[in-house]
């Protein structure tokens, strides 16, 4: 079972009688469906329902929450939810006391794990919670350790696991209020909870999803030759359709329109990065595909 520390990340604790209250109305997870032992991806939106500040979501006792984070926003993060607390009786603090070690099992879910397969039923027994990006056959589990006995397999395993699934982070695949939970997928592995009350910028994400307008969408990306630098433009046919998120070696992720990838691909034109040639495609298990008609430019 390979295992690999995340040293990047930090915990944002929010506990007390209100928490779940104040943070139901705030975070695009329904934390009402969230059971114990498990992570959940979410996000805090802008009113205009871009991602101001991405994080996974766990339960931490009785009346308390955990969100992981990048430890680079992790401030500002604090910060934002301090304005929405008012006179909720809730504690926001930070911990950087720990890091993060995250394990899955290996085998053909997990490419290039290096890593002897191991029991889905064995792995379950692992301490830590389970990461609900991931599909349950790799039982991706995150726990707490601490910086003196953290050690652990190459993070380029996490990151090609990661890209495998489509699995976007801010920072790495996208800029914090640039993108719409939509784009990175999280109406597609639980970051949003599309059924639940009123949140920030809970009418656009309703709005986008109920009349099918999300056009925006992260795609795996290979590549003919070694991929340029996160941040290279994707060209379709010539034109700007998006940009590499992750990329490692061959493989990566990138964000682009889709509807221009698909008219490029229905044309036989060249979709390329930094002059190497792509080959876009739907991480495994979304439940969205390609347009069956191209839509015209935008204004």
């Amino acid at each position: 079972m390979p295992t690999v520390v995340l040293a990047d990340r930090a915990f944002v604790s929010v506990s007390g009688p209100d928490a779940e209250h104040l943070l139901q109305s705030i975070l695009t997870t329904d934390l009402a469906a969230l059971p114990e032992g498990v992570a959940k991806p979410g996000a805090l939106l802008t009113p205009q329902g871009k991602i101001l500040f991405d994080f996974l979501v766990s339960r931490d006792g009785a009346d308390g929450f955990l969100l992981e984070c990048r430890g680079a926003i992790a401030d500002d993060f604090m910060r934002r939810l301090m304005l929405y607390k008012l006179r909720a009786k809730l504690t926001i603090s930070r911990r950087d006391e720990q890091l993060v070690a995250v394990s899955w099992v290996a085998g053909p879910d997990a490419p290039d794990a290096g890593s002897t397969a191991t029991a889905p039923g064995a792995a379950a027994e692992a301490r830590g919670l389970r990461d609900l990006r991931f599909p349950e056959a790799l039982d991706v589990r995150r726990r707490a350790v601490a910086e003196a006995a953290a050690a652990g397999n190459s993070l380029d395993l996490w990151t090609r696991l990661r890209i495998a699934h489509g699995v976007a982070e801010s920072g790495s695949d996208h800029a914090l209020s640039d993108a719409f939970p939509h784009d990175v997928l999280y109406d597609q592995n639980g970051g949003v909870g599309l059924r639940k009350g009123c949140y920030v910028g809970q009418e656009v994400v309703s709005r986008m999803h109920h009349r099918g307008t999300a056009r925006r969408r992260v795609l795996i990306a290979h590549g003919e030759g070694d991929l340029p630098d996160a941040g290279t433009p994707v060209l379709a046919d010539g034109r700007p359709a998006g940009a590499l998120g992750t990329v490692l070696g061959t493989e990566g992720l990138a964000l682009v329109r889709i509807d221009k990838v698909k008219a490029a691909m229905d044309a036989a034109a060249p979709v390329t990065a930094g002059g190497v040639a792509l080959t876009l495609s739907i991480p495994p298990g979304m439940g969205f595909s390609f347009p069956e008609a191209t839509a015209g430019e935008e204004p």
